[in-house]
């Protein structure tokens, strides 16, 4: 069942900012300092990570934002764009590729009430070019030239392609093991693939370092999907879309998979939106999906913890979500307890027969996405999930080992 809406006040950690007009797009969760986005910032001075400063979406698409045929066309909803987008169209118009606006069609006559939206139809193969989109044309906006940005390879690959497409130079820090299908489309867009030997965190520090050290220059940007606040106003586009493709309703279950939260922190912040603006009445169940060898949502979840601590990332082809310390976890945590929704584990034995159950109903996707129906799988073997299931495919079997 849906948890129903009530009326406490949804985590945004944003405030009301006057500074909007003054160009203050950034604000510190912790201090509450406001950034403008011109100042190429990625996090607080305190050491806070930055939220967008809280504002009214226009939605649904308004006048001419009817016809727009990407993800801008929700622009009146996002922060960089809202009340500014004369001024800013130039720098979306430039970078825009047509992402968003996916097909959203049934997974098989098997599970008839099961609906897939194929994500990978974006330009670069995955939901990621949602985010990536709106932090570029940011980024361009802000007068930055050099972008830095760390990835298990999907964000990476989006990031540099919108930043070629942006006229942008851009590093992408990838784990030394990402796959080479991956590192590859990272490079073709004439990004610089630095390979990273370690952990994912391993990874993301690296970058941090990179980016921190530019940050001096005052031209380099961190394209981070992670700490900069504006990728999950791409990404909530995908909820969005199922509002209208679903005549203003949203699904009974939402199933979404849970690494650093990218998609899980954008899908809540357009239910707040929807619910902010009186267009549903209930919430969706969130089923976040987190993979079996790397799993510290899902545990901090089940023991009740307020906070989610590092865990030992013991192996997962799921590569994708294997995120063994998420900057925001703590933040996905309080969403997805805000919603009523729940967190669960795929089975990392479940993994390939799932990619082979899914391809068998026309969809090619990576073993990542796989995790995701995975859980799926099991869970309606159980009878669970009852009413109008959505999965996300996230990213093209093309991305990975065709095993």
């Amino acid at each position: 069942m849906s948890a129903v809406l009530n009326d406490g006040c949804l985590i945004h950690h944003s405030v009301c900012i006057l500074g909007l007009m003054n160009h203050d797009m950034y604000v510190c969760s912790a201090c509450g300092a406001g950034y403008p986005l011109d100042s190429l910032a990625f996090r607080c001075s305190c050491g806070g990570l930055l939220e967008t400063a809280d504002f009214k979406p226009v939605f649904p698409p308004a006048g001419s934002y009817k016809n727009e045929r990407s993800v801008f066309r929700y622009a009146q909803a996002m922060p960089p764009f809202a009340g500014m987008e004369r001024a800013w169209a130039d720098a979306w118009k430039r970078v825009s590729m047509g992402e968003g606006l996916t097909p959203l069609v049934p997974l098989s006559s098997e599970y008839s009430r099961a609906f897939v939206k194929v994500e990978y139809a974006s330009p670069t193969l995955s939901f990621k070019d949602r985010g990536a989109a709106v932090l570029v044309a940011a980024a361009l906006a802000a007068g930055a030239r050099h972008l830095i940005q760390d990835s298990s390879g999907n964000a990476g690959a989006a990031v540099a392609a919108y930043a070629a497409r942006a006229g942008l130079t851009c590093d992408v820090y990838v784990p030394a093991g990402t796959s080479p299908h991956k590192v590859a489309q990272i490079e073709a867009y004439g990004a610089r693939a630095v390979l990273v030997p370690g952990t994912r965190e391993d990874t993301a520090a690296a970058a941090l370092e990179a980016a921190t050290a530019g940050a001096a220059q005052g031209s380099v940007f961190y394209a981070s999907h992670v700490y900069n606040p504006l990728f999950y106003q791409g990404t909530k586009t995908y909820v969005y879309e199922l509002w209208e493709a679903l005549d203003g309703s949203l699904p009974d279950t939402l199933y979404l998979p849970l690494g650093n939260g990218t998609l899980v922190l954008g899908a809540y912040y357009a239910i707040q939106d929807l619910a902010s603006l009186g267009l549903i009445d209930r919430y969706p169940k969130v089923i976040a999906v987190q993979a079996e060898g790397c799993a510290p949502v899902q545990l901090a979840f089940h023991n009740g913890a307020d906070r989610v601590e590092p865990v030992a990332n013991t192996g997962t082809a799921a590569e994708g979500i294997a995120i063994a310390a998420p900057m925001r976890g703590s933040q996905v945590l309080e969403a997805l307890r805000r919603l009523g929704g729940e967190v669960v584990t795929a089975p990392e034995a479940g993994l390939t027969n799932a990619r082979h159950r899914v391809a068998a109903c026309g969809f090619h996707i990576e073993t990542t996405s796989a995790a995701t129906f995975a859980a799926f799988f099991e869970r309606a073997a159980l009878g669970m999930d009852e009413g109008l299931v959505v999965l996300p495919l996230c990213g093209s079997g093309l991305k990975s080992s065709l095993r």
